[in-house]
């Protein structure tokens, strides 16, 4: 058990993340890859490809925690655990201080508060519709044509952002084409989508309350314009960790390393 590792599986509607821990908690694997269709063989390649690179293979896994959207269906975990916890648990490690945690995934968005000790008091969840969530962003990139990475940056160099009321992405993306069509600049048109986001996102938050520090975790967390959008909203700084689409996997693997040690 000493040389064994603890092991997180997150699997996303669109990504996969994995990182593994040693016993001393210290991050020894992780890694990244596209889901394909229900992330079930994108999880293993990723799994036994960070443990070649690491020269380790399924044998050291003391423990494994999957996650996420596809959770139910991957059989090789010892256990399941919901994103919200995973989420929340991964968050507090990176920053004790943190108290609100939002996760905006592929399919949907979370809103999580937390005690002093990171223990869940409340959490609001939008899975009922794509408005505010990765998929949002990928068709309102794909609308102006430009690329996912691009479309945060294009919206902070917006000085005049359009009006977007509606918060269906069908809706949303009809009045985007008008706004264009009329010769709104295309930054303006995505500075008004991200700040549209961004007020879907703070319904969420208001909902459980709002304490600082807030910590925006998911893929979503590296657009920089919705990070802008949201903190215009919140009027307090955003804490976005470095691999921030990776904080639910560190939540799984603390989770199996502490089942893991018992």
């Amino acid at each position: 058990m000493g040389n064994g590792l603890f092991l997180g599986l997150d699997i996303g509607s669109s990504t996969v993340k994995a990182l593994a821990l040693d016993g001393q908690l210290s991050v020894v694997a992780q890694g990244l890859c596209l889901a394909g269709y229900g992330g079930q063989e994108a999880a293993r390649s990723l799994v036994d490809s960070i443990l070649e690179q690491n020269h380790r293979n399924r044998a050291d896994l003391s423990y494994t925690v999957v996650t996420g959207y596809g959770r139910v269906r991957y059989q090789e975990a010892d256990q399941e655990v919901s994103e919200i916890t995973c989420h929340a648990t991964g968050a507090f490690h990176l920053c004790p201080r943190v108290r609100t945690v939002v996760d905006i995934g592929g399919q949907d968005s979370k809103a999580i508060r937390l005690d002093e000790q990171g223990r869940l008091l409340d959490f609001v969840m939008n899975d009922k519709c794509a408005a505010g969530t990765g998929k949002f962003l990928e068709v309102m990139a794909g609308m102006l044509s430009v690329s996912m990475e691009d479309l945060g940056l294009l919206a902070t160099r917006s000085s005049h952002p359009v009006s977007i009321s509606s918060t269906c992405t069908v809706f949303a993306e009809s009045e985007a084409i008008s706004h264009m069509s009329r010769g709104a600049a295309a930054q303006d048109v995505a500075a008004g989508l991200h700040k549209a986001i961004a007020q879907r996102i703070w319904g969420l938050l208001v909902r459980i309350g709002v304490a600082p520090q807030l910590m925006l975790t998911g893929g979503v967390a590296l657009n920089v314009g919705l990070v802008s959008s949201l903190e215009g909203c919140s009027e307090t700084p955003i804490l976005v960790p470095a691999n921030p689409q990776l904080v639910g996997a560190l939540g799984a693997a603390l989770y199996a390393a502490k089942k893991g040690r018992r």
